[in-house]
């Protein structure tokens, strides 16, 4: 613990930014016995102007105020305060909202926290709010591959420097606004007159490990830096204040991953339709004396798409900056100015390696029922491609957040305050290949194929041809491509206008009105070239484009890494030197490129206005009982217009691939909705005891739906199979979620920073969306599956299954016939170029997913959490646990439509420090339990298996104005996996790795 002496007017000042930051805190000093003194000295402290106090501080009195927050806040509220101006308890805010009993994080493949979970309700029904505005939010999805249709904020946009608290309010309240089911989580910057003078810089060096595991042409520098700078001072004896504060940071990380990227193809163990290709034989047909514990009947099983393997290589910069100006006039009056600026650039470079399935011939066995997984899968093949792409991705995110505010203290009953902002967020691709640019690679050397999917990642092993070890530059070529084109924009102008009256009894009546806009914009273009059987020859390549590497040693985190089985080796290569000679070999920059013009572009607008009453009161003396009753009323108005690409034909462009033909007009449609809620609230606290508190609360709120799913328009994806297509539209009219909340809790202050409690609390949810799959035959595109070259290749020998062998007989046959396009030759002879279906030809089925107001059903659980400070040693222990439980769960033995709910488990945390003179150490351990993370592309589940990672940090306070810190992240090197419907069924699998950051930090 950190004593140190804070004269009257600091010591005020102080506990004024406290109270600012989460009204009402409860004193944020502990007196301690006083240190003897000479009469001389007693005398001079007996004058209470001369009088100093000693106040705690670091990690005890962070905990101690969020403690405070806890046990004074209406409602259930848990919040974190800074030890310091500038010095919150994590780098990323996300990571420090992980020890609140309840709340979970989402982590980006590089394993740093992005976005946050409410006892099992996902980032999107959470509300974040910037000193109680409401944050626009924007990203260009996973990959860059196309704008998120999310309202979830990211967390890893904001720095945690300028950052003085964050509040996460668990139960609803008429004065906060609408959309967080779960929390609604509001983020305190600091203010210049509620804080001490100071000047404050930082400097930071950080050592990714999971930098040093990629290959040289990915790696970043072996170490970074962060810079940060806070400038607070008030003039005029207190009535203007300054705050300038700003941070930059760099961070170069990695990560590596095995997948199944394109997902697993699911079935029922007795699906006996001839039709289904993609079905494992049945008893006596085909080749099913080569399955080894074959799927029952009852069963249910799942062949995979593809599995591959990634490194990946990202360099991120990331600038904050705040300015933030106050001016009181008078005593009763203060006006605020306030300017955010967010900027974040993020650079991805991938290398792969990956192999395709057809669903055909091969060796198999598979796990007992009833999920039936492979344990050792494979197809024969012969002279099929080895795949190794590259991509390159890269987006800036950027955000302008401007507000005023006026607090009017009218006189001793009345108390007026006016709030107005204006924010925007923009996601845009920041580099010349566009939001995300890939080229694939192949060398036609692959052999019957077979994955072990026993171990924690699978292991491929390929048949290559005769006297070929390894795969040779020489062998390797491009084939297709696709630049993307992301864009997605939000803005919010907010106005809200609000007021309290103390009435002589010591109660209050809390009102206010608002009104607030969002504009959502999400388009995009992709520039897609099919070119899969190659463009060239190998020979059209220079062979010093690329080198040879092997995957296994990017992966030692992994048990089974080094398994002999393992057909690793493959090229790395210079991705703007192999894109310069794509464009040499077809004459078409632009094939290579990002397009400029938008295709697919969505722009939604939701309109909302706002009222609320709250009348506060407490009865009683002996066991006070507070009792905060209130409504709110609100009106939401959506409107949605969408420009959307209109299908023309469809055309076989590969074995196991066609894709959708677009006609050069586009359609534009637009569609309303609208919506009003009356929510209720009513929280009630009795003081037991002066140590112990009972508190239940009641309160109905709404989760507003995700942006794609009110969006206007149909989009169906470029790439069909033979069984069909994939497309998906929103509606604007959709409701949204409404919850009844009941909380009830127990809370025990039984010393000095010391505290256990206990609550219980259930959602009772209505309105769920969910994606409901609806069979259809937009724009009547005809398919050449099944149609007359189809069936003449038929009647000729080939097999249903057979692509190669029907496209080469439609090819020798029926060349220049219309919509038979033959283009060349690949490197194994076989006939390339496009069949496009013909009137007359079957109309293609697309499974369209929609969303729809499903089901209601419950969430409840626990939250226990214990803080315990052991006297003055310094040691001290924070523990929460949070058990969640719903019906809302996937079933992975059915194969029928279902509403999971996003998000759902148990988490726990373990937090023990020593806080004592000038050292303050911390080691926090953070605990998730396997949690459904939404559907694959092939909706089968995703399923993120459990995970855990210790933290720790230390810093040493040289003097009074210089510290030093040290900090890990992730000390011993946990891995992330998410499987399918059984842990054999691996979606990805991930390999980060510790990361370490030296810091120092100067108060002038």
């Amino acid at each position: 613990m950190k004593y140190t002496h804070a004269a009257p007017k600091r010591r005020l000042l102080t506990s004024a930014l406290l109270i600012a930051l989460a009204p009402p805190l409860a004193a944020q000093t502990a007196a301690q016995d006083p240190v003897p003194s000479t009469s001389a000295e007693q005398a001079t402290n007996d004058d209470p102007a001369e009088l100093d106090t000693i106040v705690v501080t670091g990690i005890r009195a962070s905990l101690e105020s969020s403690m405070n927050i806890k046990r004074d806040a209406q409602g259930v509220v848990d919040g974190i305060v800074a030890e310091d101006i500038g010095k919150f308890p994590d780098t990323n805010l996300a990571e420090s909202l992980q020890r609140i009993s309840g709340v979970s994080i989402d982590r980006t493949s590089s394993g740093e926290g992005q976005k946050i979970t409410v006892r099992g309700l996902g980032p999107d029904y959470n509300l974040v709010l910037l000193n109680g505005r409401q944050m626009p939010a924007s990203n260009l999805g996973p990959g860059g591959a196309g704008a998120s249709s999310a309202r979830s904020f990211d967390f890893s946009n904001l720095a945690s420097e300028s950052i003085s608290a964050v509040n996460v309010y668990k139960t609803g309240r008429a004065d906060n606004p609408t959309g967080g089911i779960g929390a609604t989580i509001d983020v305190r910057t600091a203010r210049p007159l509620e804080a001490d003078p100071v000047v404050s810089l930082g400097l930071k060096s950080v050592y990714d490990e999971s930098n040093q595991r990629l290959p040289r042409t990915l790696k970043g520098s072996d170490f970074t830096g962060e810079l940060s700078g806070i400038f607070s001072q008030s003039y005029a004896d207190g009535r203007f204040g300054v705050m300038l504060s700003g941070s930059y940071q760099e961070r170069d990380s990695g990560f590596n991953q095995a997948s199944v990227a394109d997902g697993w193809l699911t079935f029922a163990g007795d699906n006996a339709d001839p039709g289904c290709w993609q079905c494992l034989p049945q008893e006596g047909q085909g080749y099913s004396d080569r399955i080894e514990n074959r799927p029952g009947p009852g069963d249910i099983y799942a062949r995979p798409q593809n599995t591959g393997y990634s490194v990946n290589g990202i360099q991120r910069q990331r600038t904050n900056g705040q300015v933030t100006l106050q001016w009181a006039p008078t005593d009763n009056v203060t006006a605020t100015v306030d300017y955010n600026y967010i900027e974040q650039q993020v650079q991805v470079q991938r290398s792969e390696l990956s192999v395709w399935f057809n669903q055909g011939a091969g060796d198999s066995s598979w796990t007992d029922g009833p999920i039936a997984a492979p344990i050792m899968y494979s197809e024969d093949m012969v002279g099929s491609d080895l795949s190794m792409g590259g991509a390159r991705i890269g987006s800036e995110t950027t955000s302008d957040m401007l507000g005023f505010n006026v607090e009017w203290e009218v006189n001793d009953a009345l108390s007026l305050e006016f709030d107005y902002h204006d924010s925007s967020a923009t996601s845009r691709p920041s580099g010349p290949y566009g939001s995300a640019g890939v080229l694939g690679v192949a060398a036609y050397i692959r052999g019957n194929t077979t994955v072990d999917y026993s171990g924690e990642i699978p292991i491929v092993n390929v048949l290559l041809p005769a006297g070929v070890s390894q795969v040779d530059p020489s062998q390797a070529l491009v084939t297709g491509s696709v630049f993307q084109n992301s864009y997605n924009k939000s803005e919010v102008e907010q106005l809200q206008a609000k007021g309290r009256f103390e009435f002589g009894d010591y109660s209050g009546l809390d009102f206010g009105i608002s009104t607030m806009e969002v504009n959502n914009r999400s388009a995009s273009a992709v520039m897609q070239r099919d070119t899969w059987g190659g463009v060239g020859t190998p020979a059209d390549y220079d062979d010093d484009i690329w080198y040879n590497d092997s995957m296994a040693r990017y992966f030692e985190a992994f048990g089974n890494h080094d398994n002999p089985m393992w057909t690793d080796d493959f090229l790395v290569f210079d991705f703007e030197r192999l894109r310069q000679a794509a464009i040499g070999i077809t004459g078409c920059p632009s094939c290579y490129e990002m397009p400029t013009e938008f295709t697919d572009d969505i722009r939604t607008r939701e309109k909302s206005e706002s009222a609320y009453v709250q009348w506060t009161s407490t009865f009683g003396d002996v066991m006070p009982l507070h009792v905060a009753l209130g409504v709110r009323y609100e009106k939401t108005d959506v409107e949605s217009e969408g420009l959307q690409r209109v299908g023309q034909t469809i055309t076989w462009i590969a074995a196991n691939e066609l894709a959708v033909d677009y006609a050069p007009e586009r359609e534009f449609t637009r569609d309303t909705g609208s919506y009003d809620f009356v929510l209720p609230n009513l929280d009630l606290k009795l003081d037991i005891t002066e140590e112990m508190v009972l508190r239940g609360s009641y309160s109905q709120t709404i989760g507003r739906p995700g942006w794609g799913d009110i969006s206007a328009g149909q989009v169906l994806q470029p790439v069909v199979r033979a069984s069909g297509g994939e497309g998906r539209r929103g509606d604007p009219s959709l409701e949204p979620l409404k919850s009844d909340n009941f909380d009830l809790s127990f809370e025990w202050y039984y010393g000095e920073g010391n505290y256990f409690s206990v609550g219980y609390f259930r959602k009772d949810i209505e309105n769920f969306i969910s994606t409901t799959i609806v069979r259809e035959e937009p724009f009547q595109l005809n398919t050449p599956v099944g149609g007359a070259y189809w069936n003449a290749a038929l009647a000729a020998g080939c097999s249903a299954t057979d692509g190669v062998c029907i496209r080469t007989y439609i090819f020798e046959n029926f060349a220049g016939q219309p919509g038979v396009v033959q283009t060349g030759f690949d490197s194994e002879g076989n006939p390339t170029g496009g069949i496009t279906g013909q009137p007359g030809d079957p109309v293609a089925g697309f499974n369209i997913s929609v969303p729809a107001n499903q089901r209601s059903d419950e969430v409840d659980g626990w939250e226990i959490n214990v803080q315990h400070m052991f006297g003055q040693t310094g040691f001290g222990v924070a523990a929460n646990y949070t058990m969640v439980d719903s019906g809302l769960t996937f079933d992975d033995q059915s194969l029928g439509q279902q509403y999971p709910l996003v998000g759902l488990s148990d988490s726990a945390n373990l937090v023990a420090f020593y806080d004592r003179n000038d050292w303050q150490v911390r080691l926090a351990y953070n605990w998730r339990d396997e949690f459904y993370a939404g559907s694959g592309p092939r909706t089968d589940p995703n399923h993120v298996e459990a995970y855990g990672q210790l933290d720790a940090n230390v810093s040493w306070q040289v003097s009074e104005n210089l510290t030093l810190s040290l900090e890990g992240i992730n000390l011993t090197d946990e891995t992330m996996r998410t499987h399918a419907r059984h842990e054999n069924m691996v979606r990805f699998a991930t390999q980060t790795g510790p990361r370490y950051m030296f810091g120092v930090r100067y108060k002038f």
